[in-house]
């Protein structure tokens, strides 16, 4: 195995990237099924394929962290940043799985509005990565996806809420609960992607 001795920036960067354009296309994914939930199966084996898509990466990139004696941004940060995009893929393959495996029948509208709020905050998760090379513009991509998961926030308390309201089946409301459960972490997660950022902004700023 051959170590790096010097800081290859373009390589971290660049492969940050690409794990985040492959969270985007997950994104979109989950936000198609959402939106036309038909054809379930084809979709879901889909944004599986995107998860295992984003593992690649995540590989590729946590390799180059153990070769690498000098790194263009603190280790903790190129790991949390890592971990952080494969989390989010990972959170909505499993929503979609699980819409399956529950059987569940008809997307609510606030479903729907989940799988907006999800594509917009890797849009702008996707633009933030992108600038991350020249610390650009970071704060800006930052407030808005908190201020994008404060709407999830506001969108799970009231479904919630109107799942009680309804009078509906026990174990039906068990099952969206805890779709709106994660629905609301994948949120939490693309958060967590703001945070680790402005983490890195502030240390390298």
């Amino acid at each position: 195995m051959r170590f790096s001795l010097v800081p290859r920036e373009e390589r971290f960067f660049d492969m940050f990237d690409e794990s985040a354009k492959v969270v985007l296309k997950g994104a979109r994914q989950f936000h198609d099924l959402l939106e036309d939930y038909t054809d379930v199966e084809t979709k879901t084996r889909a944004i599986k394929a995107v998860e295992l898509e984003g593992d690649h990466q995540t590989h590729r990139i946590i390799e180059a962290l153990n070769r690498s004696f000098v790194t263009p941004i603190d280790r903790e940060d190129i790991h949390a940043l890592t971990s952080g995009l494969d989390d989010i893929l990972d959170y909505t393959e499993a929503i979609a799985i699980r819409l399956q495996l529950f059987k569940i029948k008809e997307i609510t509208p606030e479903m729907k509005q989940f799988g907006e709020l999800i594509l917009k905050a890797s849009e702008q998760i996707a633009e933030a990565v992108h600038n991350l090379r020249r610390l650009d513009h970071l704060w800006s991509f930052c407030k808005e996806i908190k201020r994008l998961e404060n709407l999830g926030d506001d969108i799970s308390r009231k479904a919630i809420s109107r799942l009680f309201e309804d009078g509906m089946d026990p174990i039906e409301l068990i099952k969206l609960k805890e779709i709106y459960g994660r629905l609301e972490s994948t949120m939490d997660r693309c958060e967590d992607i703001a945070n680790i950022i402005e983490t890195i902004v502030v240390k390298n700023g």
